[in-house]
């Protein structure tokens, strides 16, 4: 994993993914500018409230606001992904690039959008389970990064999957490499907490995938 973290930060400077970085980042930013005013909006009345419930609401908005930004920038970046997957097949395994199949702008849009939706459901269901950790002071982190480790392995492993398998061979694919992915979904999901990185994760993690998928290893 720490290899391919490596090469995809030394990849980072390449036209293709520069390209990738700033459309993705441009579309992310207004999206999540949108969503940030209607939670401000949202939010506005709570504040005048009590202290504990201002201090719950801002708690609350800004874990918000950083779970969306990891929804969105992961749907977004799905989008426009096949770039970065193919500069790094370009450059790693042109073998891999040879048989690989573009991802039609459909087929990614709706992965894009079926993986905001996962991630923002599965962590609305998850709340519960947060808030009654994060109430007796131990494992919320823990819990995320398990939850949201497991999501972003998924989606980050179908970028590239969806350039070399159709949709069963996808199914039996993550059938076998549910440990990889892990590891791999964990792996990104602590950069988005790092400063700095957390503003490129979402391209490593395409690039890391990339890697992950044909070397067959973390």
């Amino acid at each position: 994993m720490i290899r391919a973290f490596l090469l995809s930060l030394g990849q980072l400077g390449d036209p293709p993914v520069l390209r990738v970085f700033a459309k993705s980042m441009a579309v992310t930013l207004l999206v999540f500018a949108g969503l940030g005013v209607g939670i401000w909006w949202a939010t506005r009345a709570t504040l005048g409230a009590d202290g504990v419930a201002a201090a719950v609401a801002i708690a609350g908005s800004v874990l918000a606001l950083w779970l969306l930004f990891r929804a969105v920038a992961i749907a977004v970046v799905s989008i426009f992904a096949d770039d970065v997957v193919a500069a790094v097949e370009a450059r790693h395994y042109p073998e891999a690039l040879a048989s690989a199949r573009p991802v039609p702008f459909h087929r990614a849009l709706t992965m894009g959008l079926t993986s905001a939706a996962r991630v923002v459901g599965v962590n609305v269901l998850m709340l519960p389970v947060y808030i009654a950790l994060l109430v007796t002071g131990v494992g919320t982190a823990a819990a995320f990064f398990v939850v949201n480790g497991w999501l972003l392995g998924r989606d980050l492993g179908d970028m590239v999957a969806a350039r070399h398998m159709d949709a069963a061979a996808m199914r039996g694919w993550r059938a076998t490499t549910k440990g990889r992915r892990f590891l791999l979904g964990l792996a990104n999901t602590g950069l988005f907490v790092v400063p700095v990185l957390n503003i490129a994760a979402p391209v490593l993690g395409a690039a890391m995938a990339t890697h992950l998928f044909h070397r067959n290893t973390v």
